[in-house]
């Protein structure tokens, strides 16, 4: 089977603005590098309309409504101090949010094995009623809650590998038994949040946070306790939350990953729950600012992704 790459050209009209880390080319260099590569174990598609009975499993019904006002008719705003919006910004917040809906009906559908959502805005840093950190939807919470409450799946785990704390979903999912979130991340860092204590009701939160300057050694040495917890939750479908600001290159942090990193981190997660999920894995991007380090990372991340449905 192949894999999904789901996508929209809706992302172009979001303009954050001259300079803004978030920018247009974050999604333009991953897509023309994937269409150049033409590989034919991709399969293309369009993220579906979302529904406002969907989002509100995830946000606050007041919150959508603000989100769905919010944006202007000309020139620039904002819905929090990093998070810039202009009059396109509508349709790429709410076809990112669409991505992770069209991917898990074409896994559920037998379409293609496993998906990658290549979109912008990001969206883990975005809790029931609040928009932070460049992210309005928290994308990949609405395909958690879309997992839980359509196809009844009683075990779902969110591996977040951003090198910023998802603190969105953990948020929303702190006390909720049914959803393991695993996140490493940079700490003390940007939001602030992250620290092992954080462990959810239900011991669901699992946050590996680790020191500025991380190499890859350390980090996967590292990883392996996060697949420690994957294999003992047993999930039976998994979310990745994937931000490529872990790479060395990126200029808004400090970890010092390689591009093939993210090919093993990809790697040993599917390998981690294969038995449980049968590849069931979808993955959506989060952050990653250096360009050349976002097309080389997202490529390895969907050889990965690839590999694995001829297994």
């Amino acid at each position: 089977m192949k894999t999904g790459l789901i996508t929209s050209d809706t992302y172009k009209d979001h303009d954050t603005g001259p300079g803004h880390p978030e920018q247009i080319a974050r999604v333009s260099v991953v897509i023309e590098n994937f269409k150049k590569l033409n590989n034919k174990n991709i399969l293309w598609k369009k993220p579906t309309i979302i529904t406002d009975e969907i989002l509100k499993d995830t946000h606050d019904k007041d919150y959508i409504e603000l989100v769905k006002n919010s944006f202007p008719t000309k020139g620039f705003s904002s819905l929090d101090g990093d998070t810039i919006i202009s009059p396109g910004s509508k349709k790429a917040t709410f076809d990112a949010a669409g991505s992770i809906i069209t991917a898990i009906d074409g896994v559920e559908n037998k379409e293609f094995k496993n998906a990658f959502c290549c979109v912008r805005p990001p969206g883990h840093h975005s809790s029931q009623n609040k928009a932070a950190g460049f992210c309005i939807l928290n994308n990949v919470s609405i395909g958690c809650h879309y997992l839980l409450n359509k196809y009844k799946y009683k075990k779902i785990a969110i591996v977040d590998f951003d090198v910023h704390h998802g603190n969105g979903t953990q948020d929303i999912f702190y006390d909720n038994e049914n959803v393991l979130f695993i996140s490493t991340h940079q700490y003390p860092f940007y939001p602030g949040t992250g620290s092992e204590k954080e462990k959810g009701k239900f011991n669901n939160i699992c946050n590996i946070p680790l020191p500025a300057g991380t190499n890859s050694e350390e980090y996967l040495n590292a990883f392996e306790f996060a697949l420690k917890r994957l294999k003992e939750f047993k999930p039976e479908f998994v979310l990745i939350s994937a931000g490529f600001d872990s790479d060395a290159r990126d200029p808004l942090a400090s970890f010092k990953l390689g591009t093939e990193d993210f090919y093993h981190i990809t790697k040993r997660i599917l390998e981690a729950t294969k038995k449980f999920c049968n590849g069931k894995v979808i993955s959506i991007l989060e952050g990653g600012y250096d360009l050349q380090a976002l097309q080389d990372d997202t490529k390895r991340h969907v050889d990965a992704l690839i590999e694995f449905n001829w297994k």
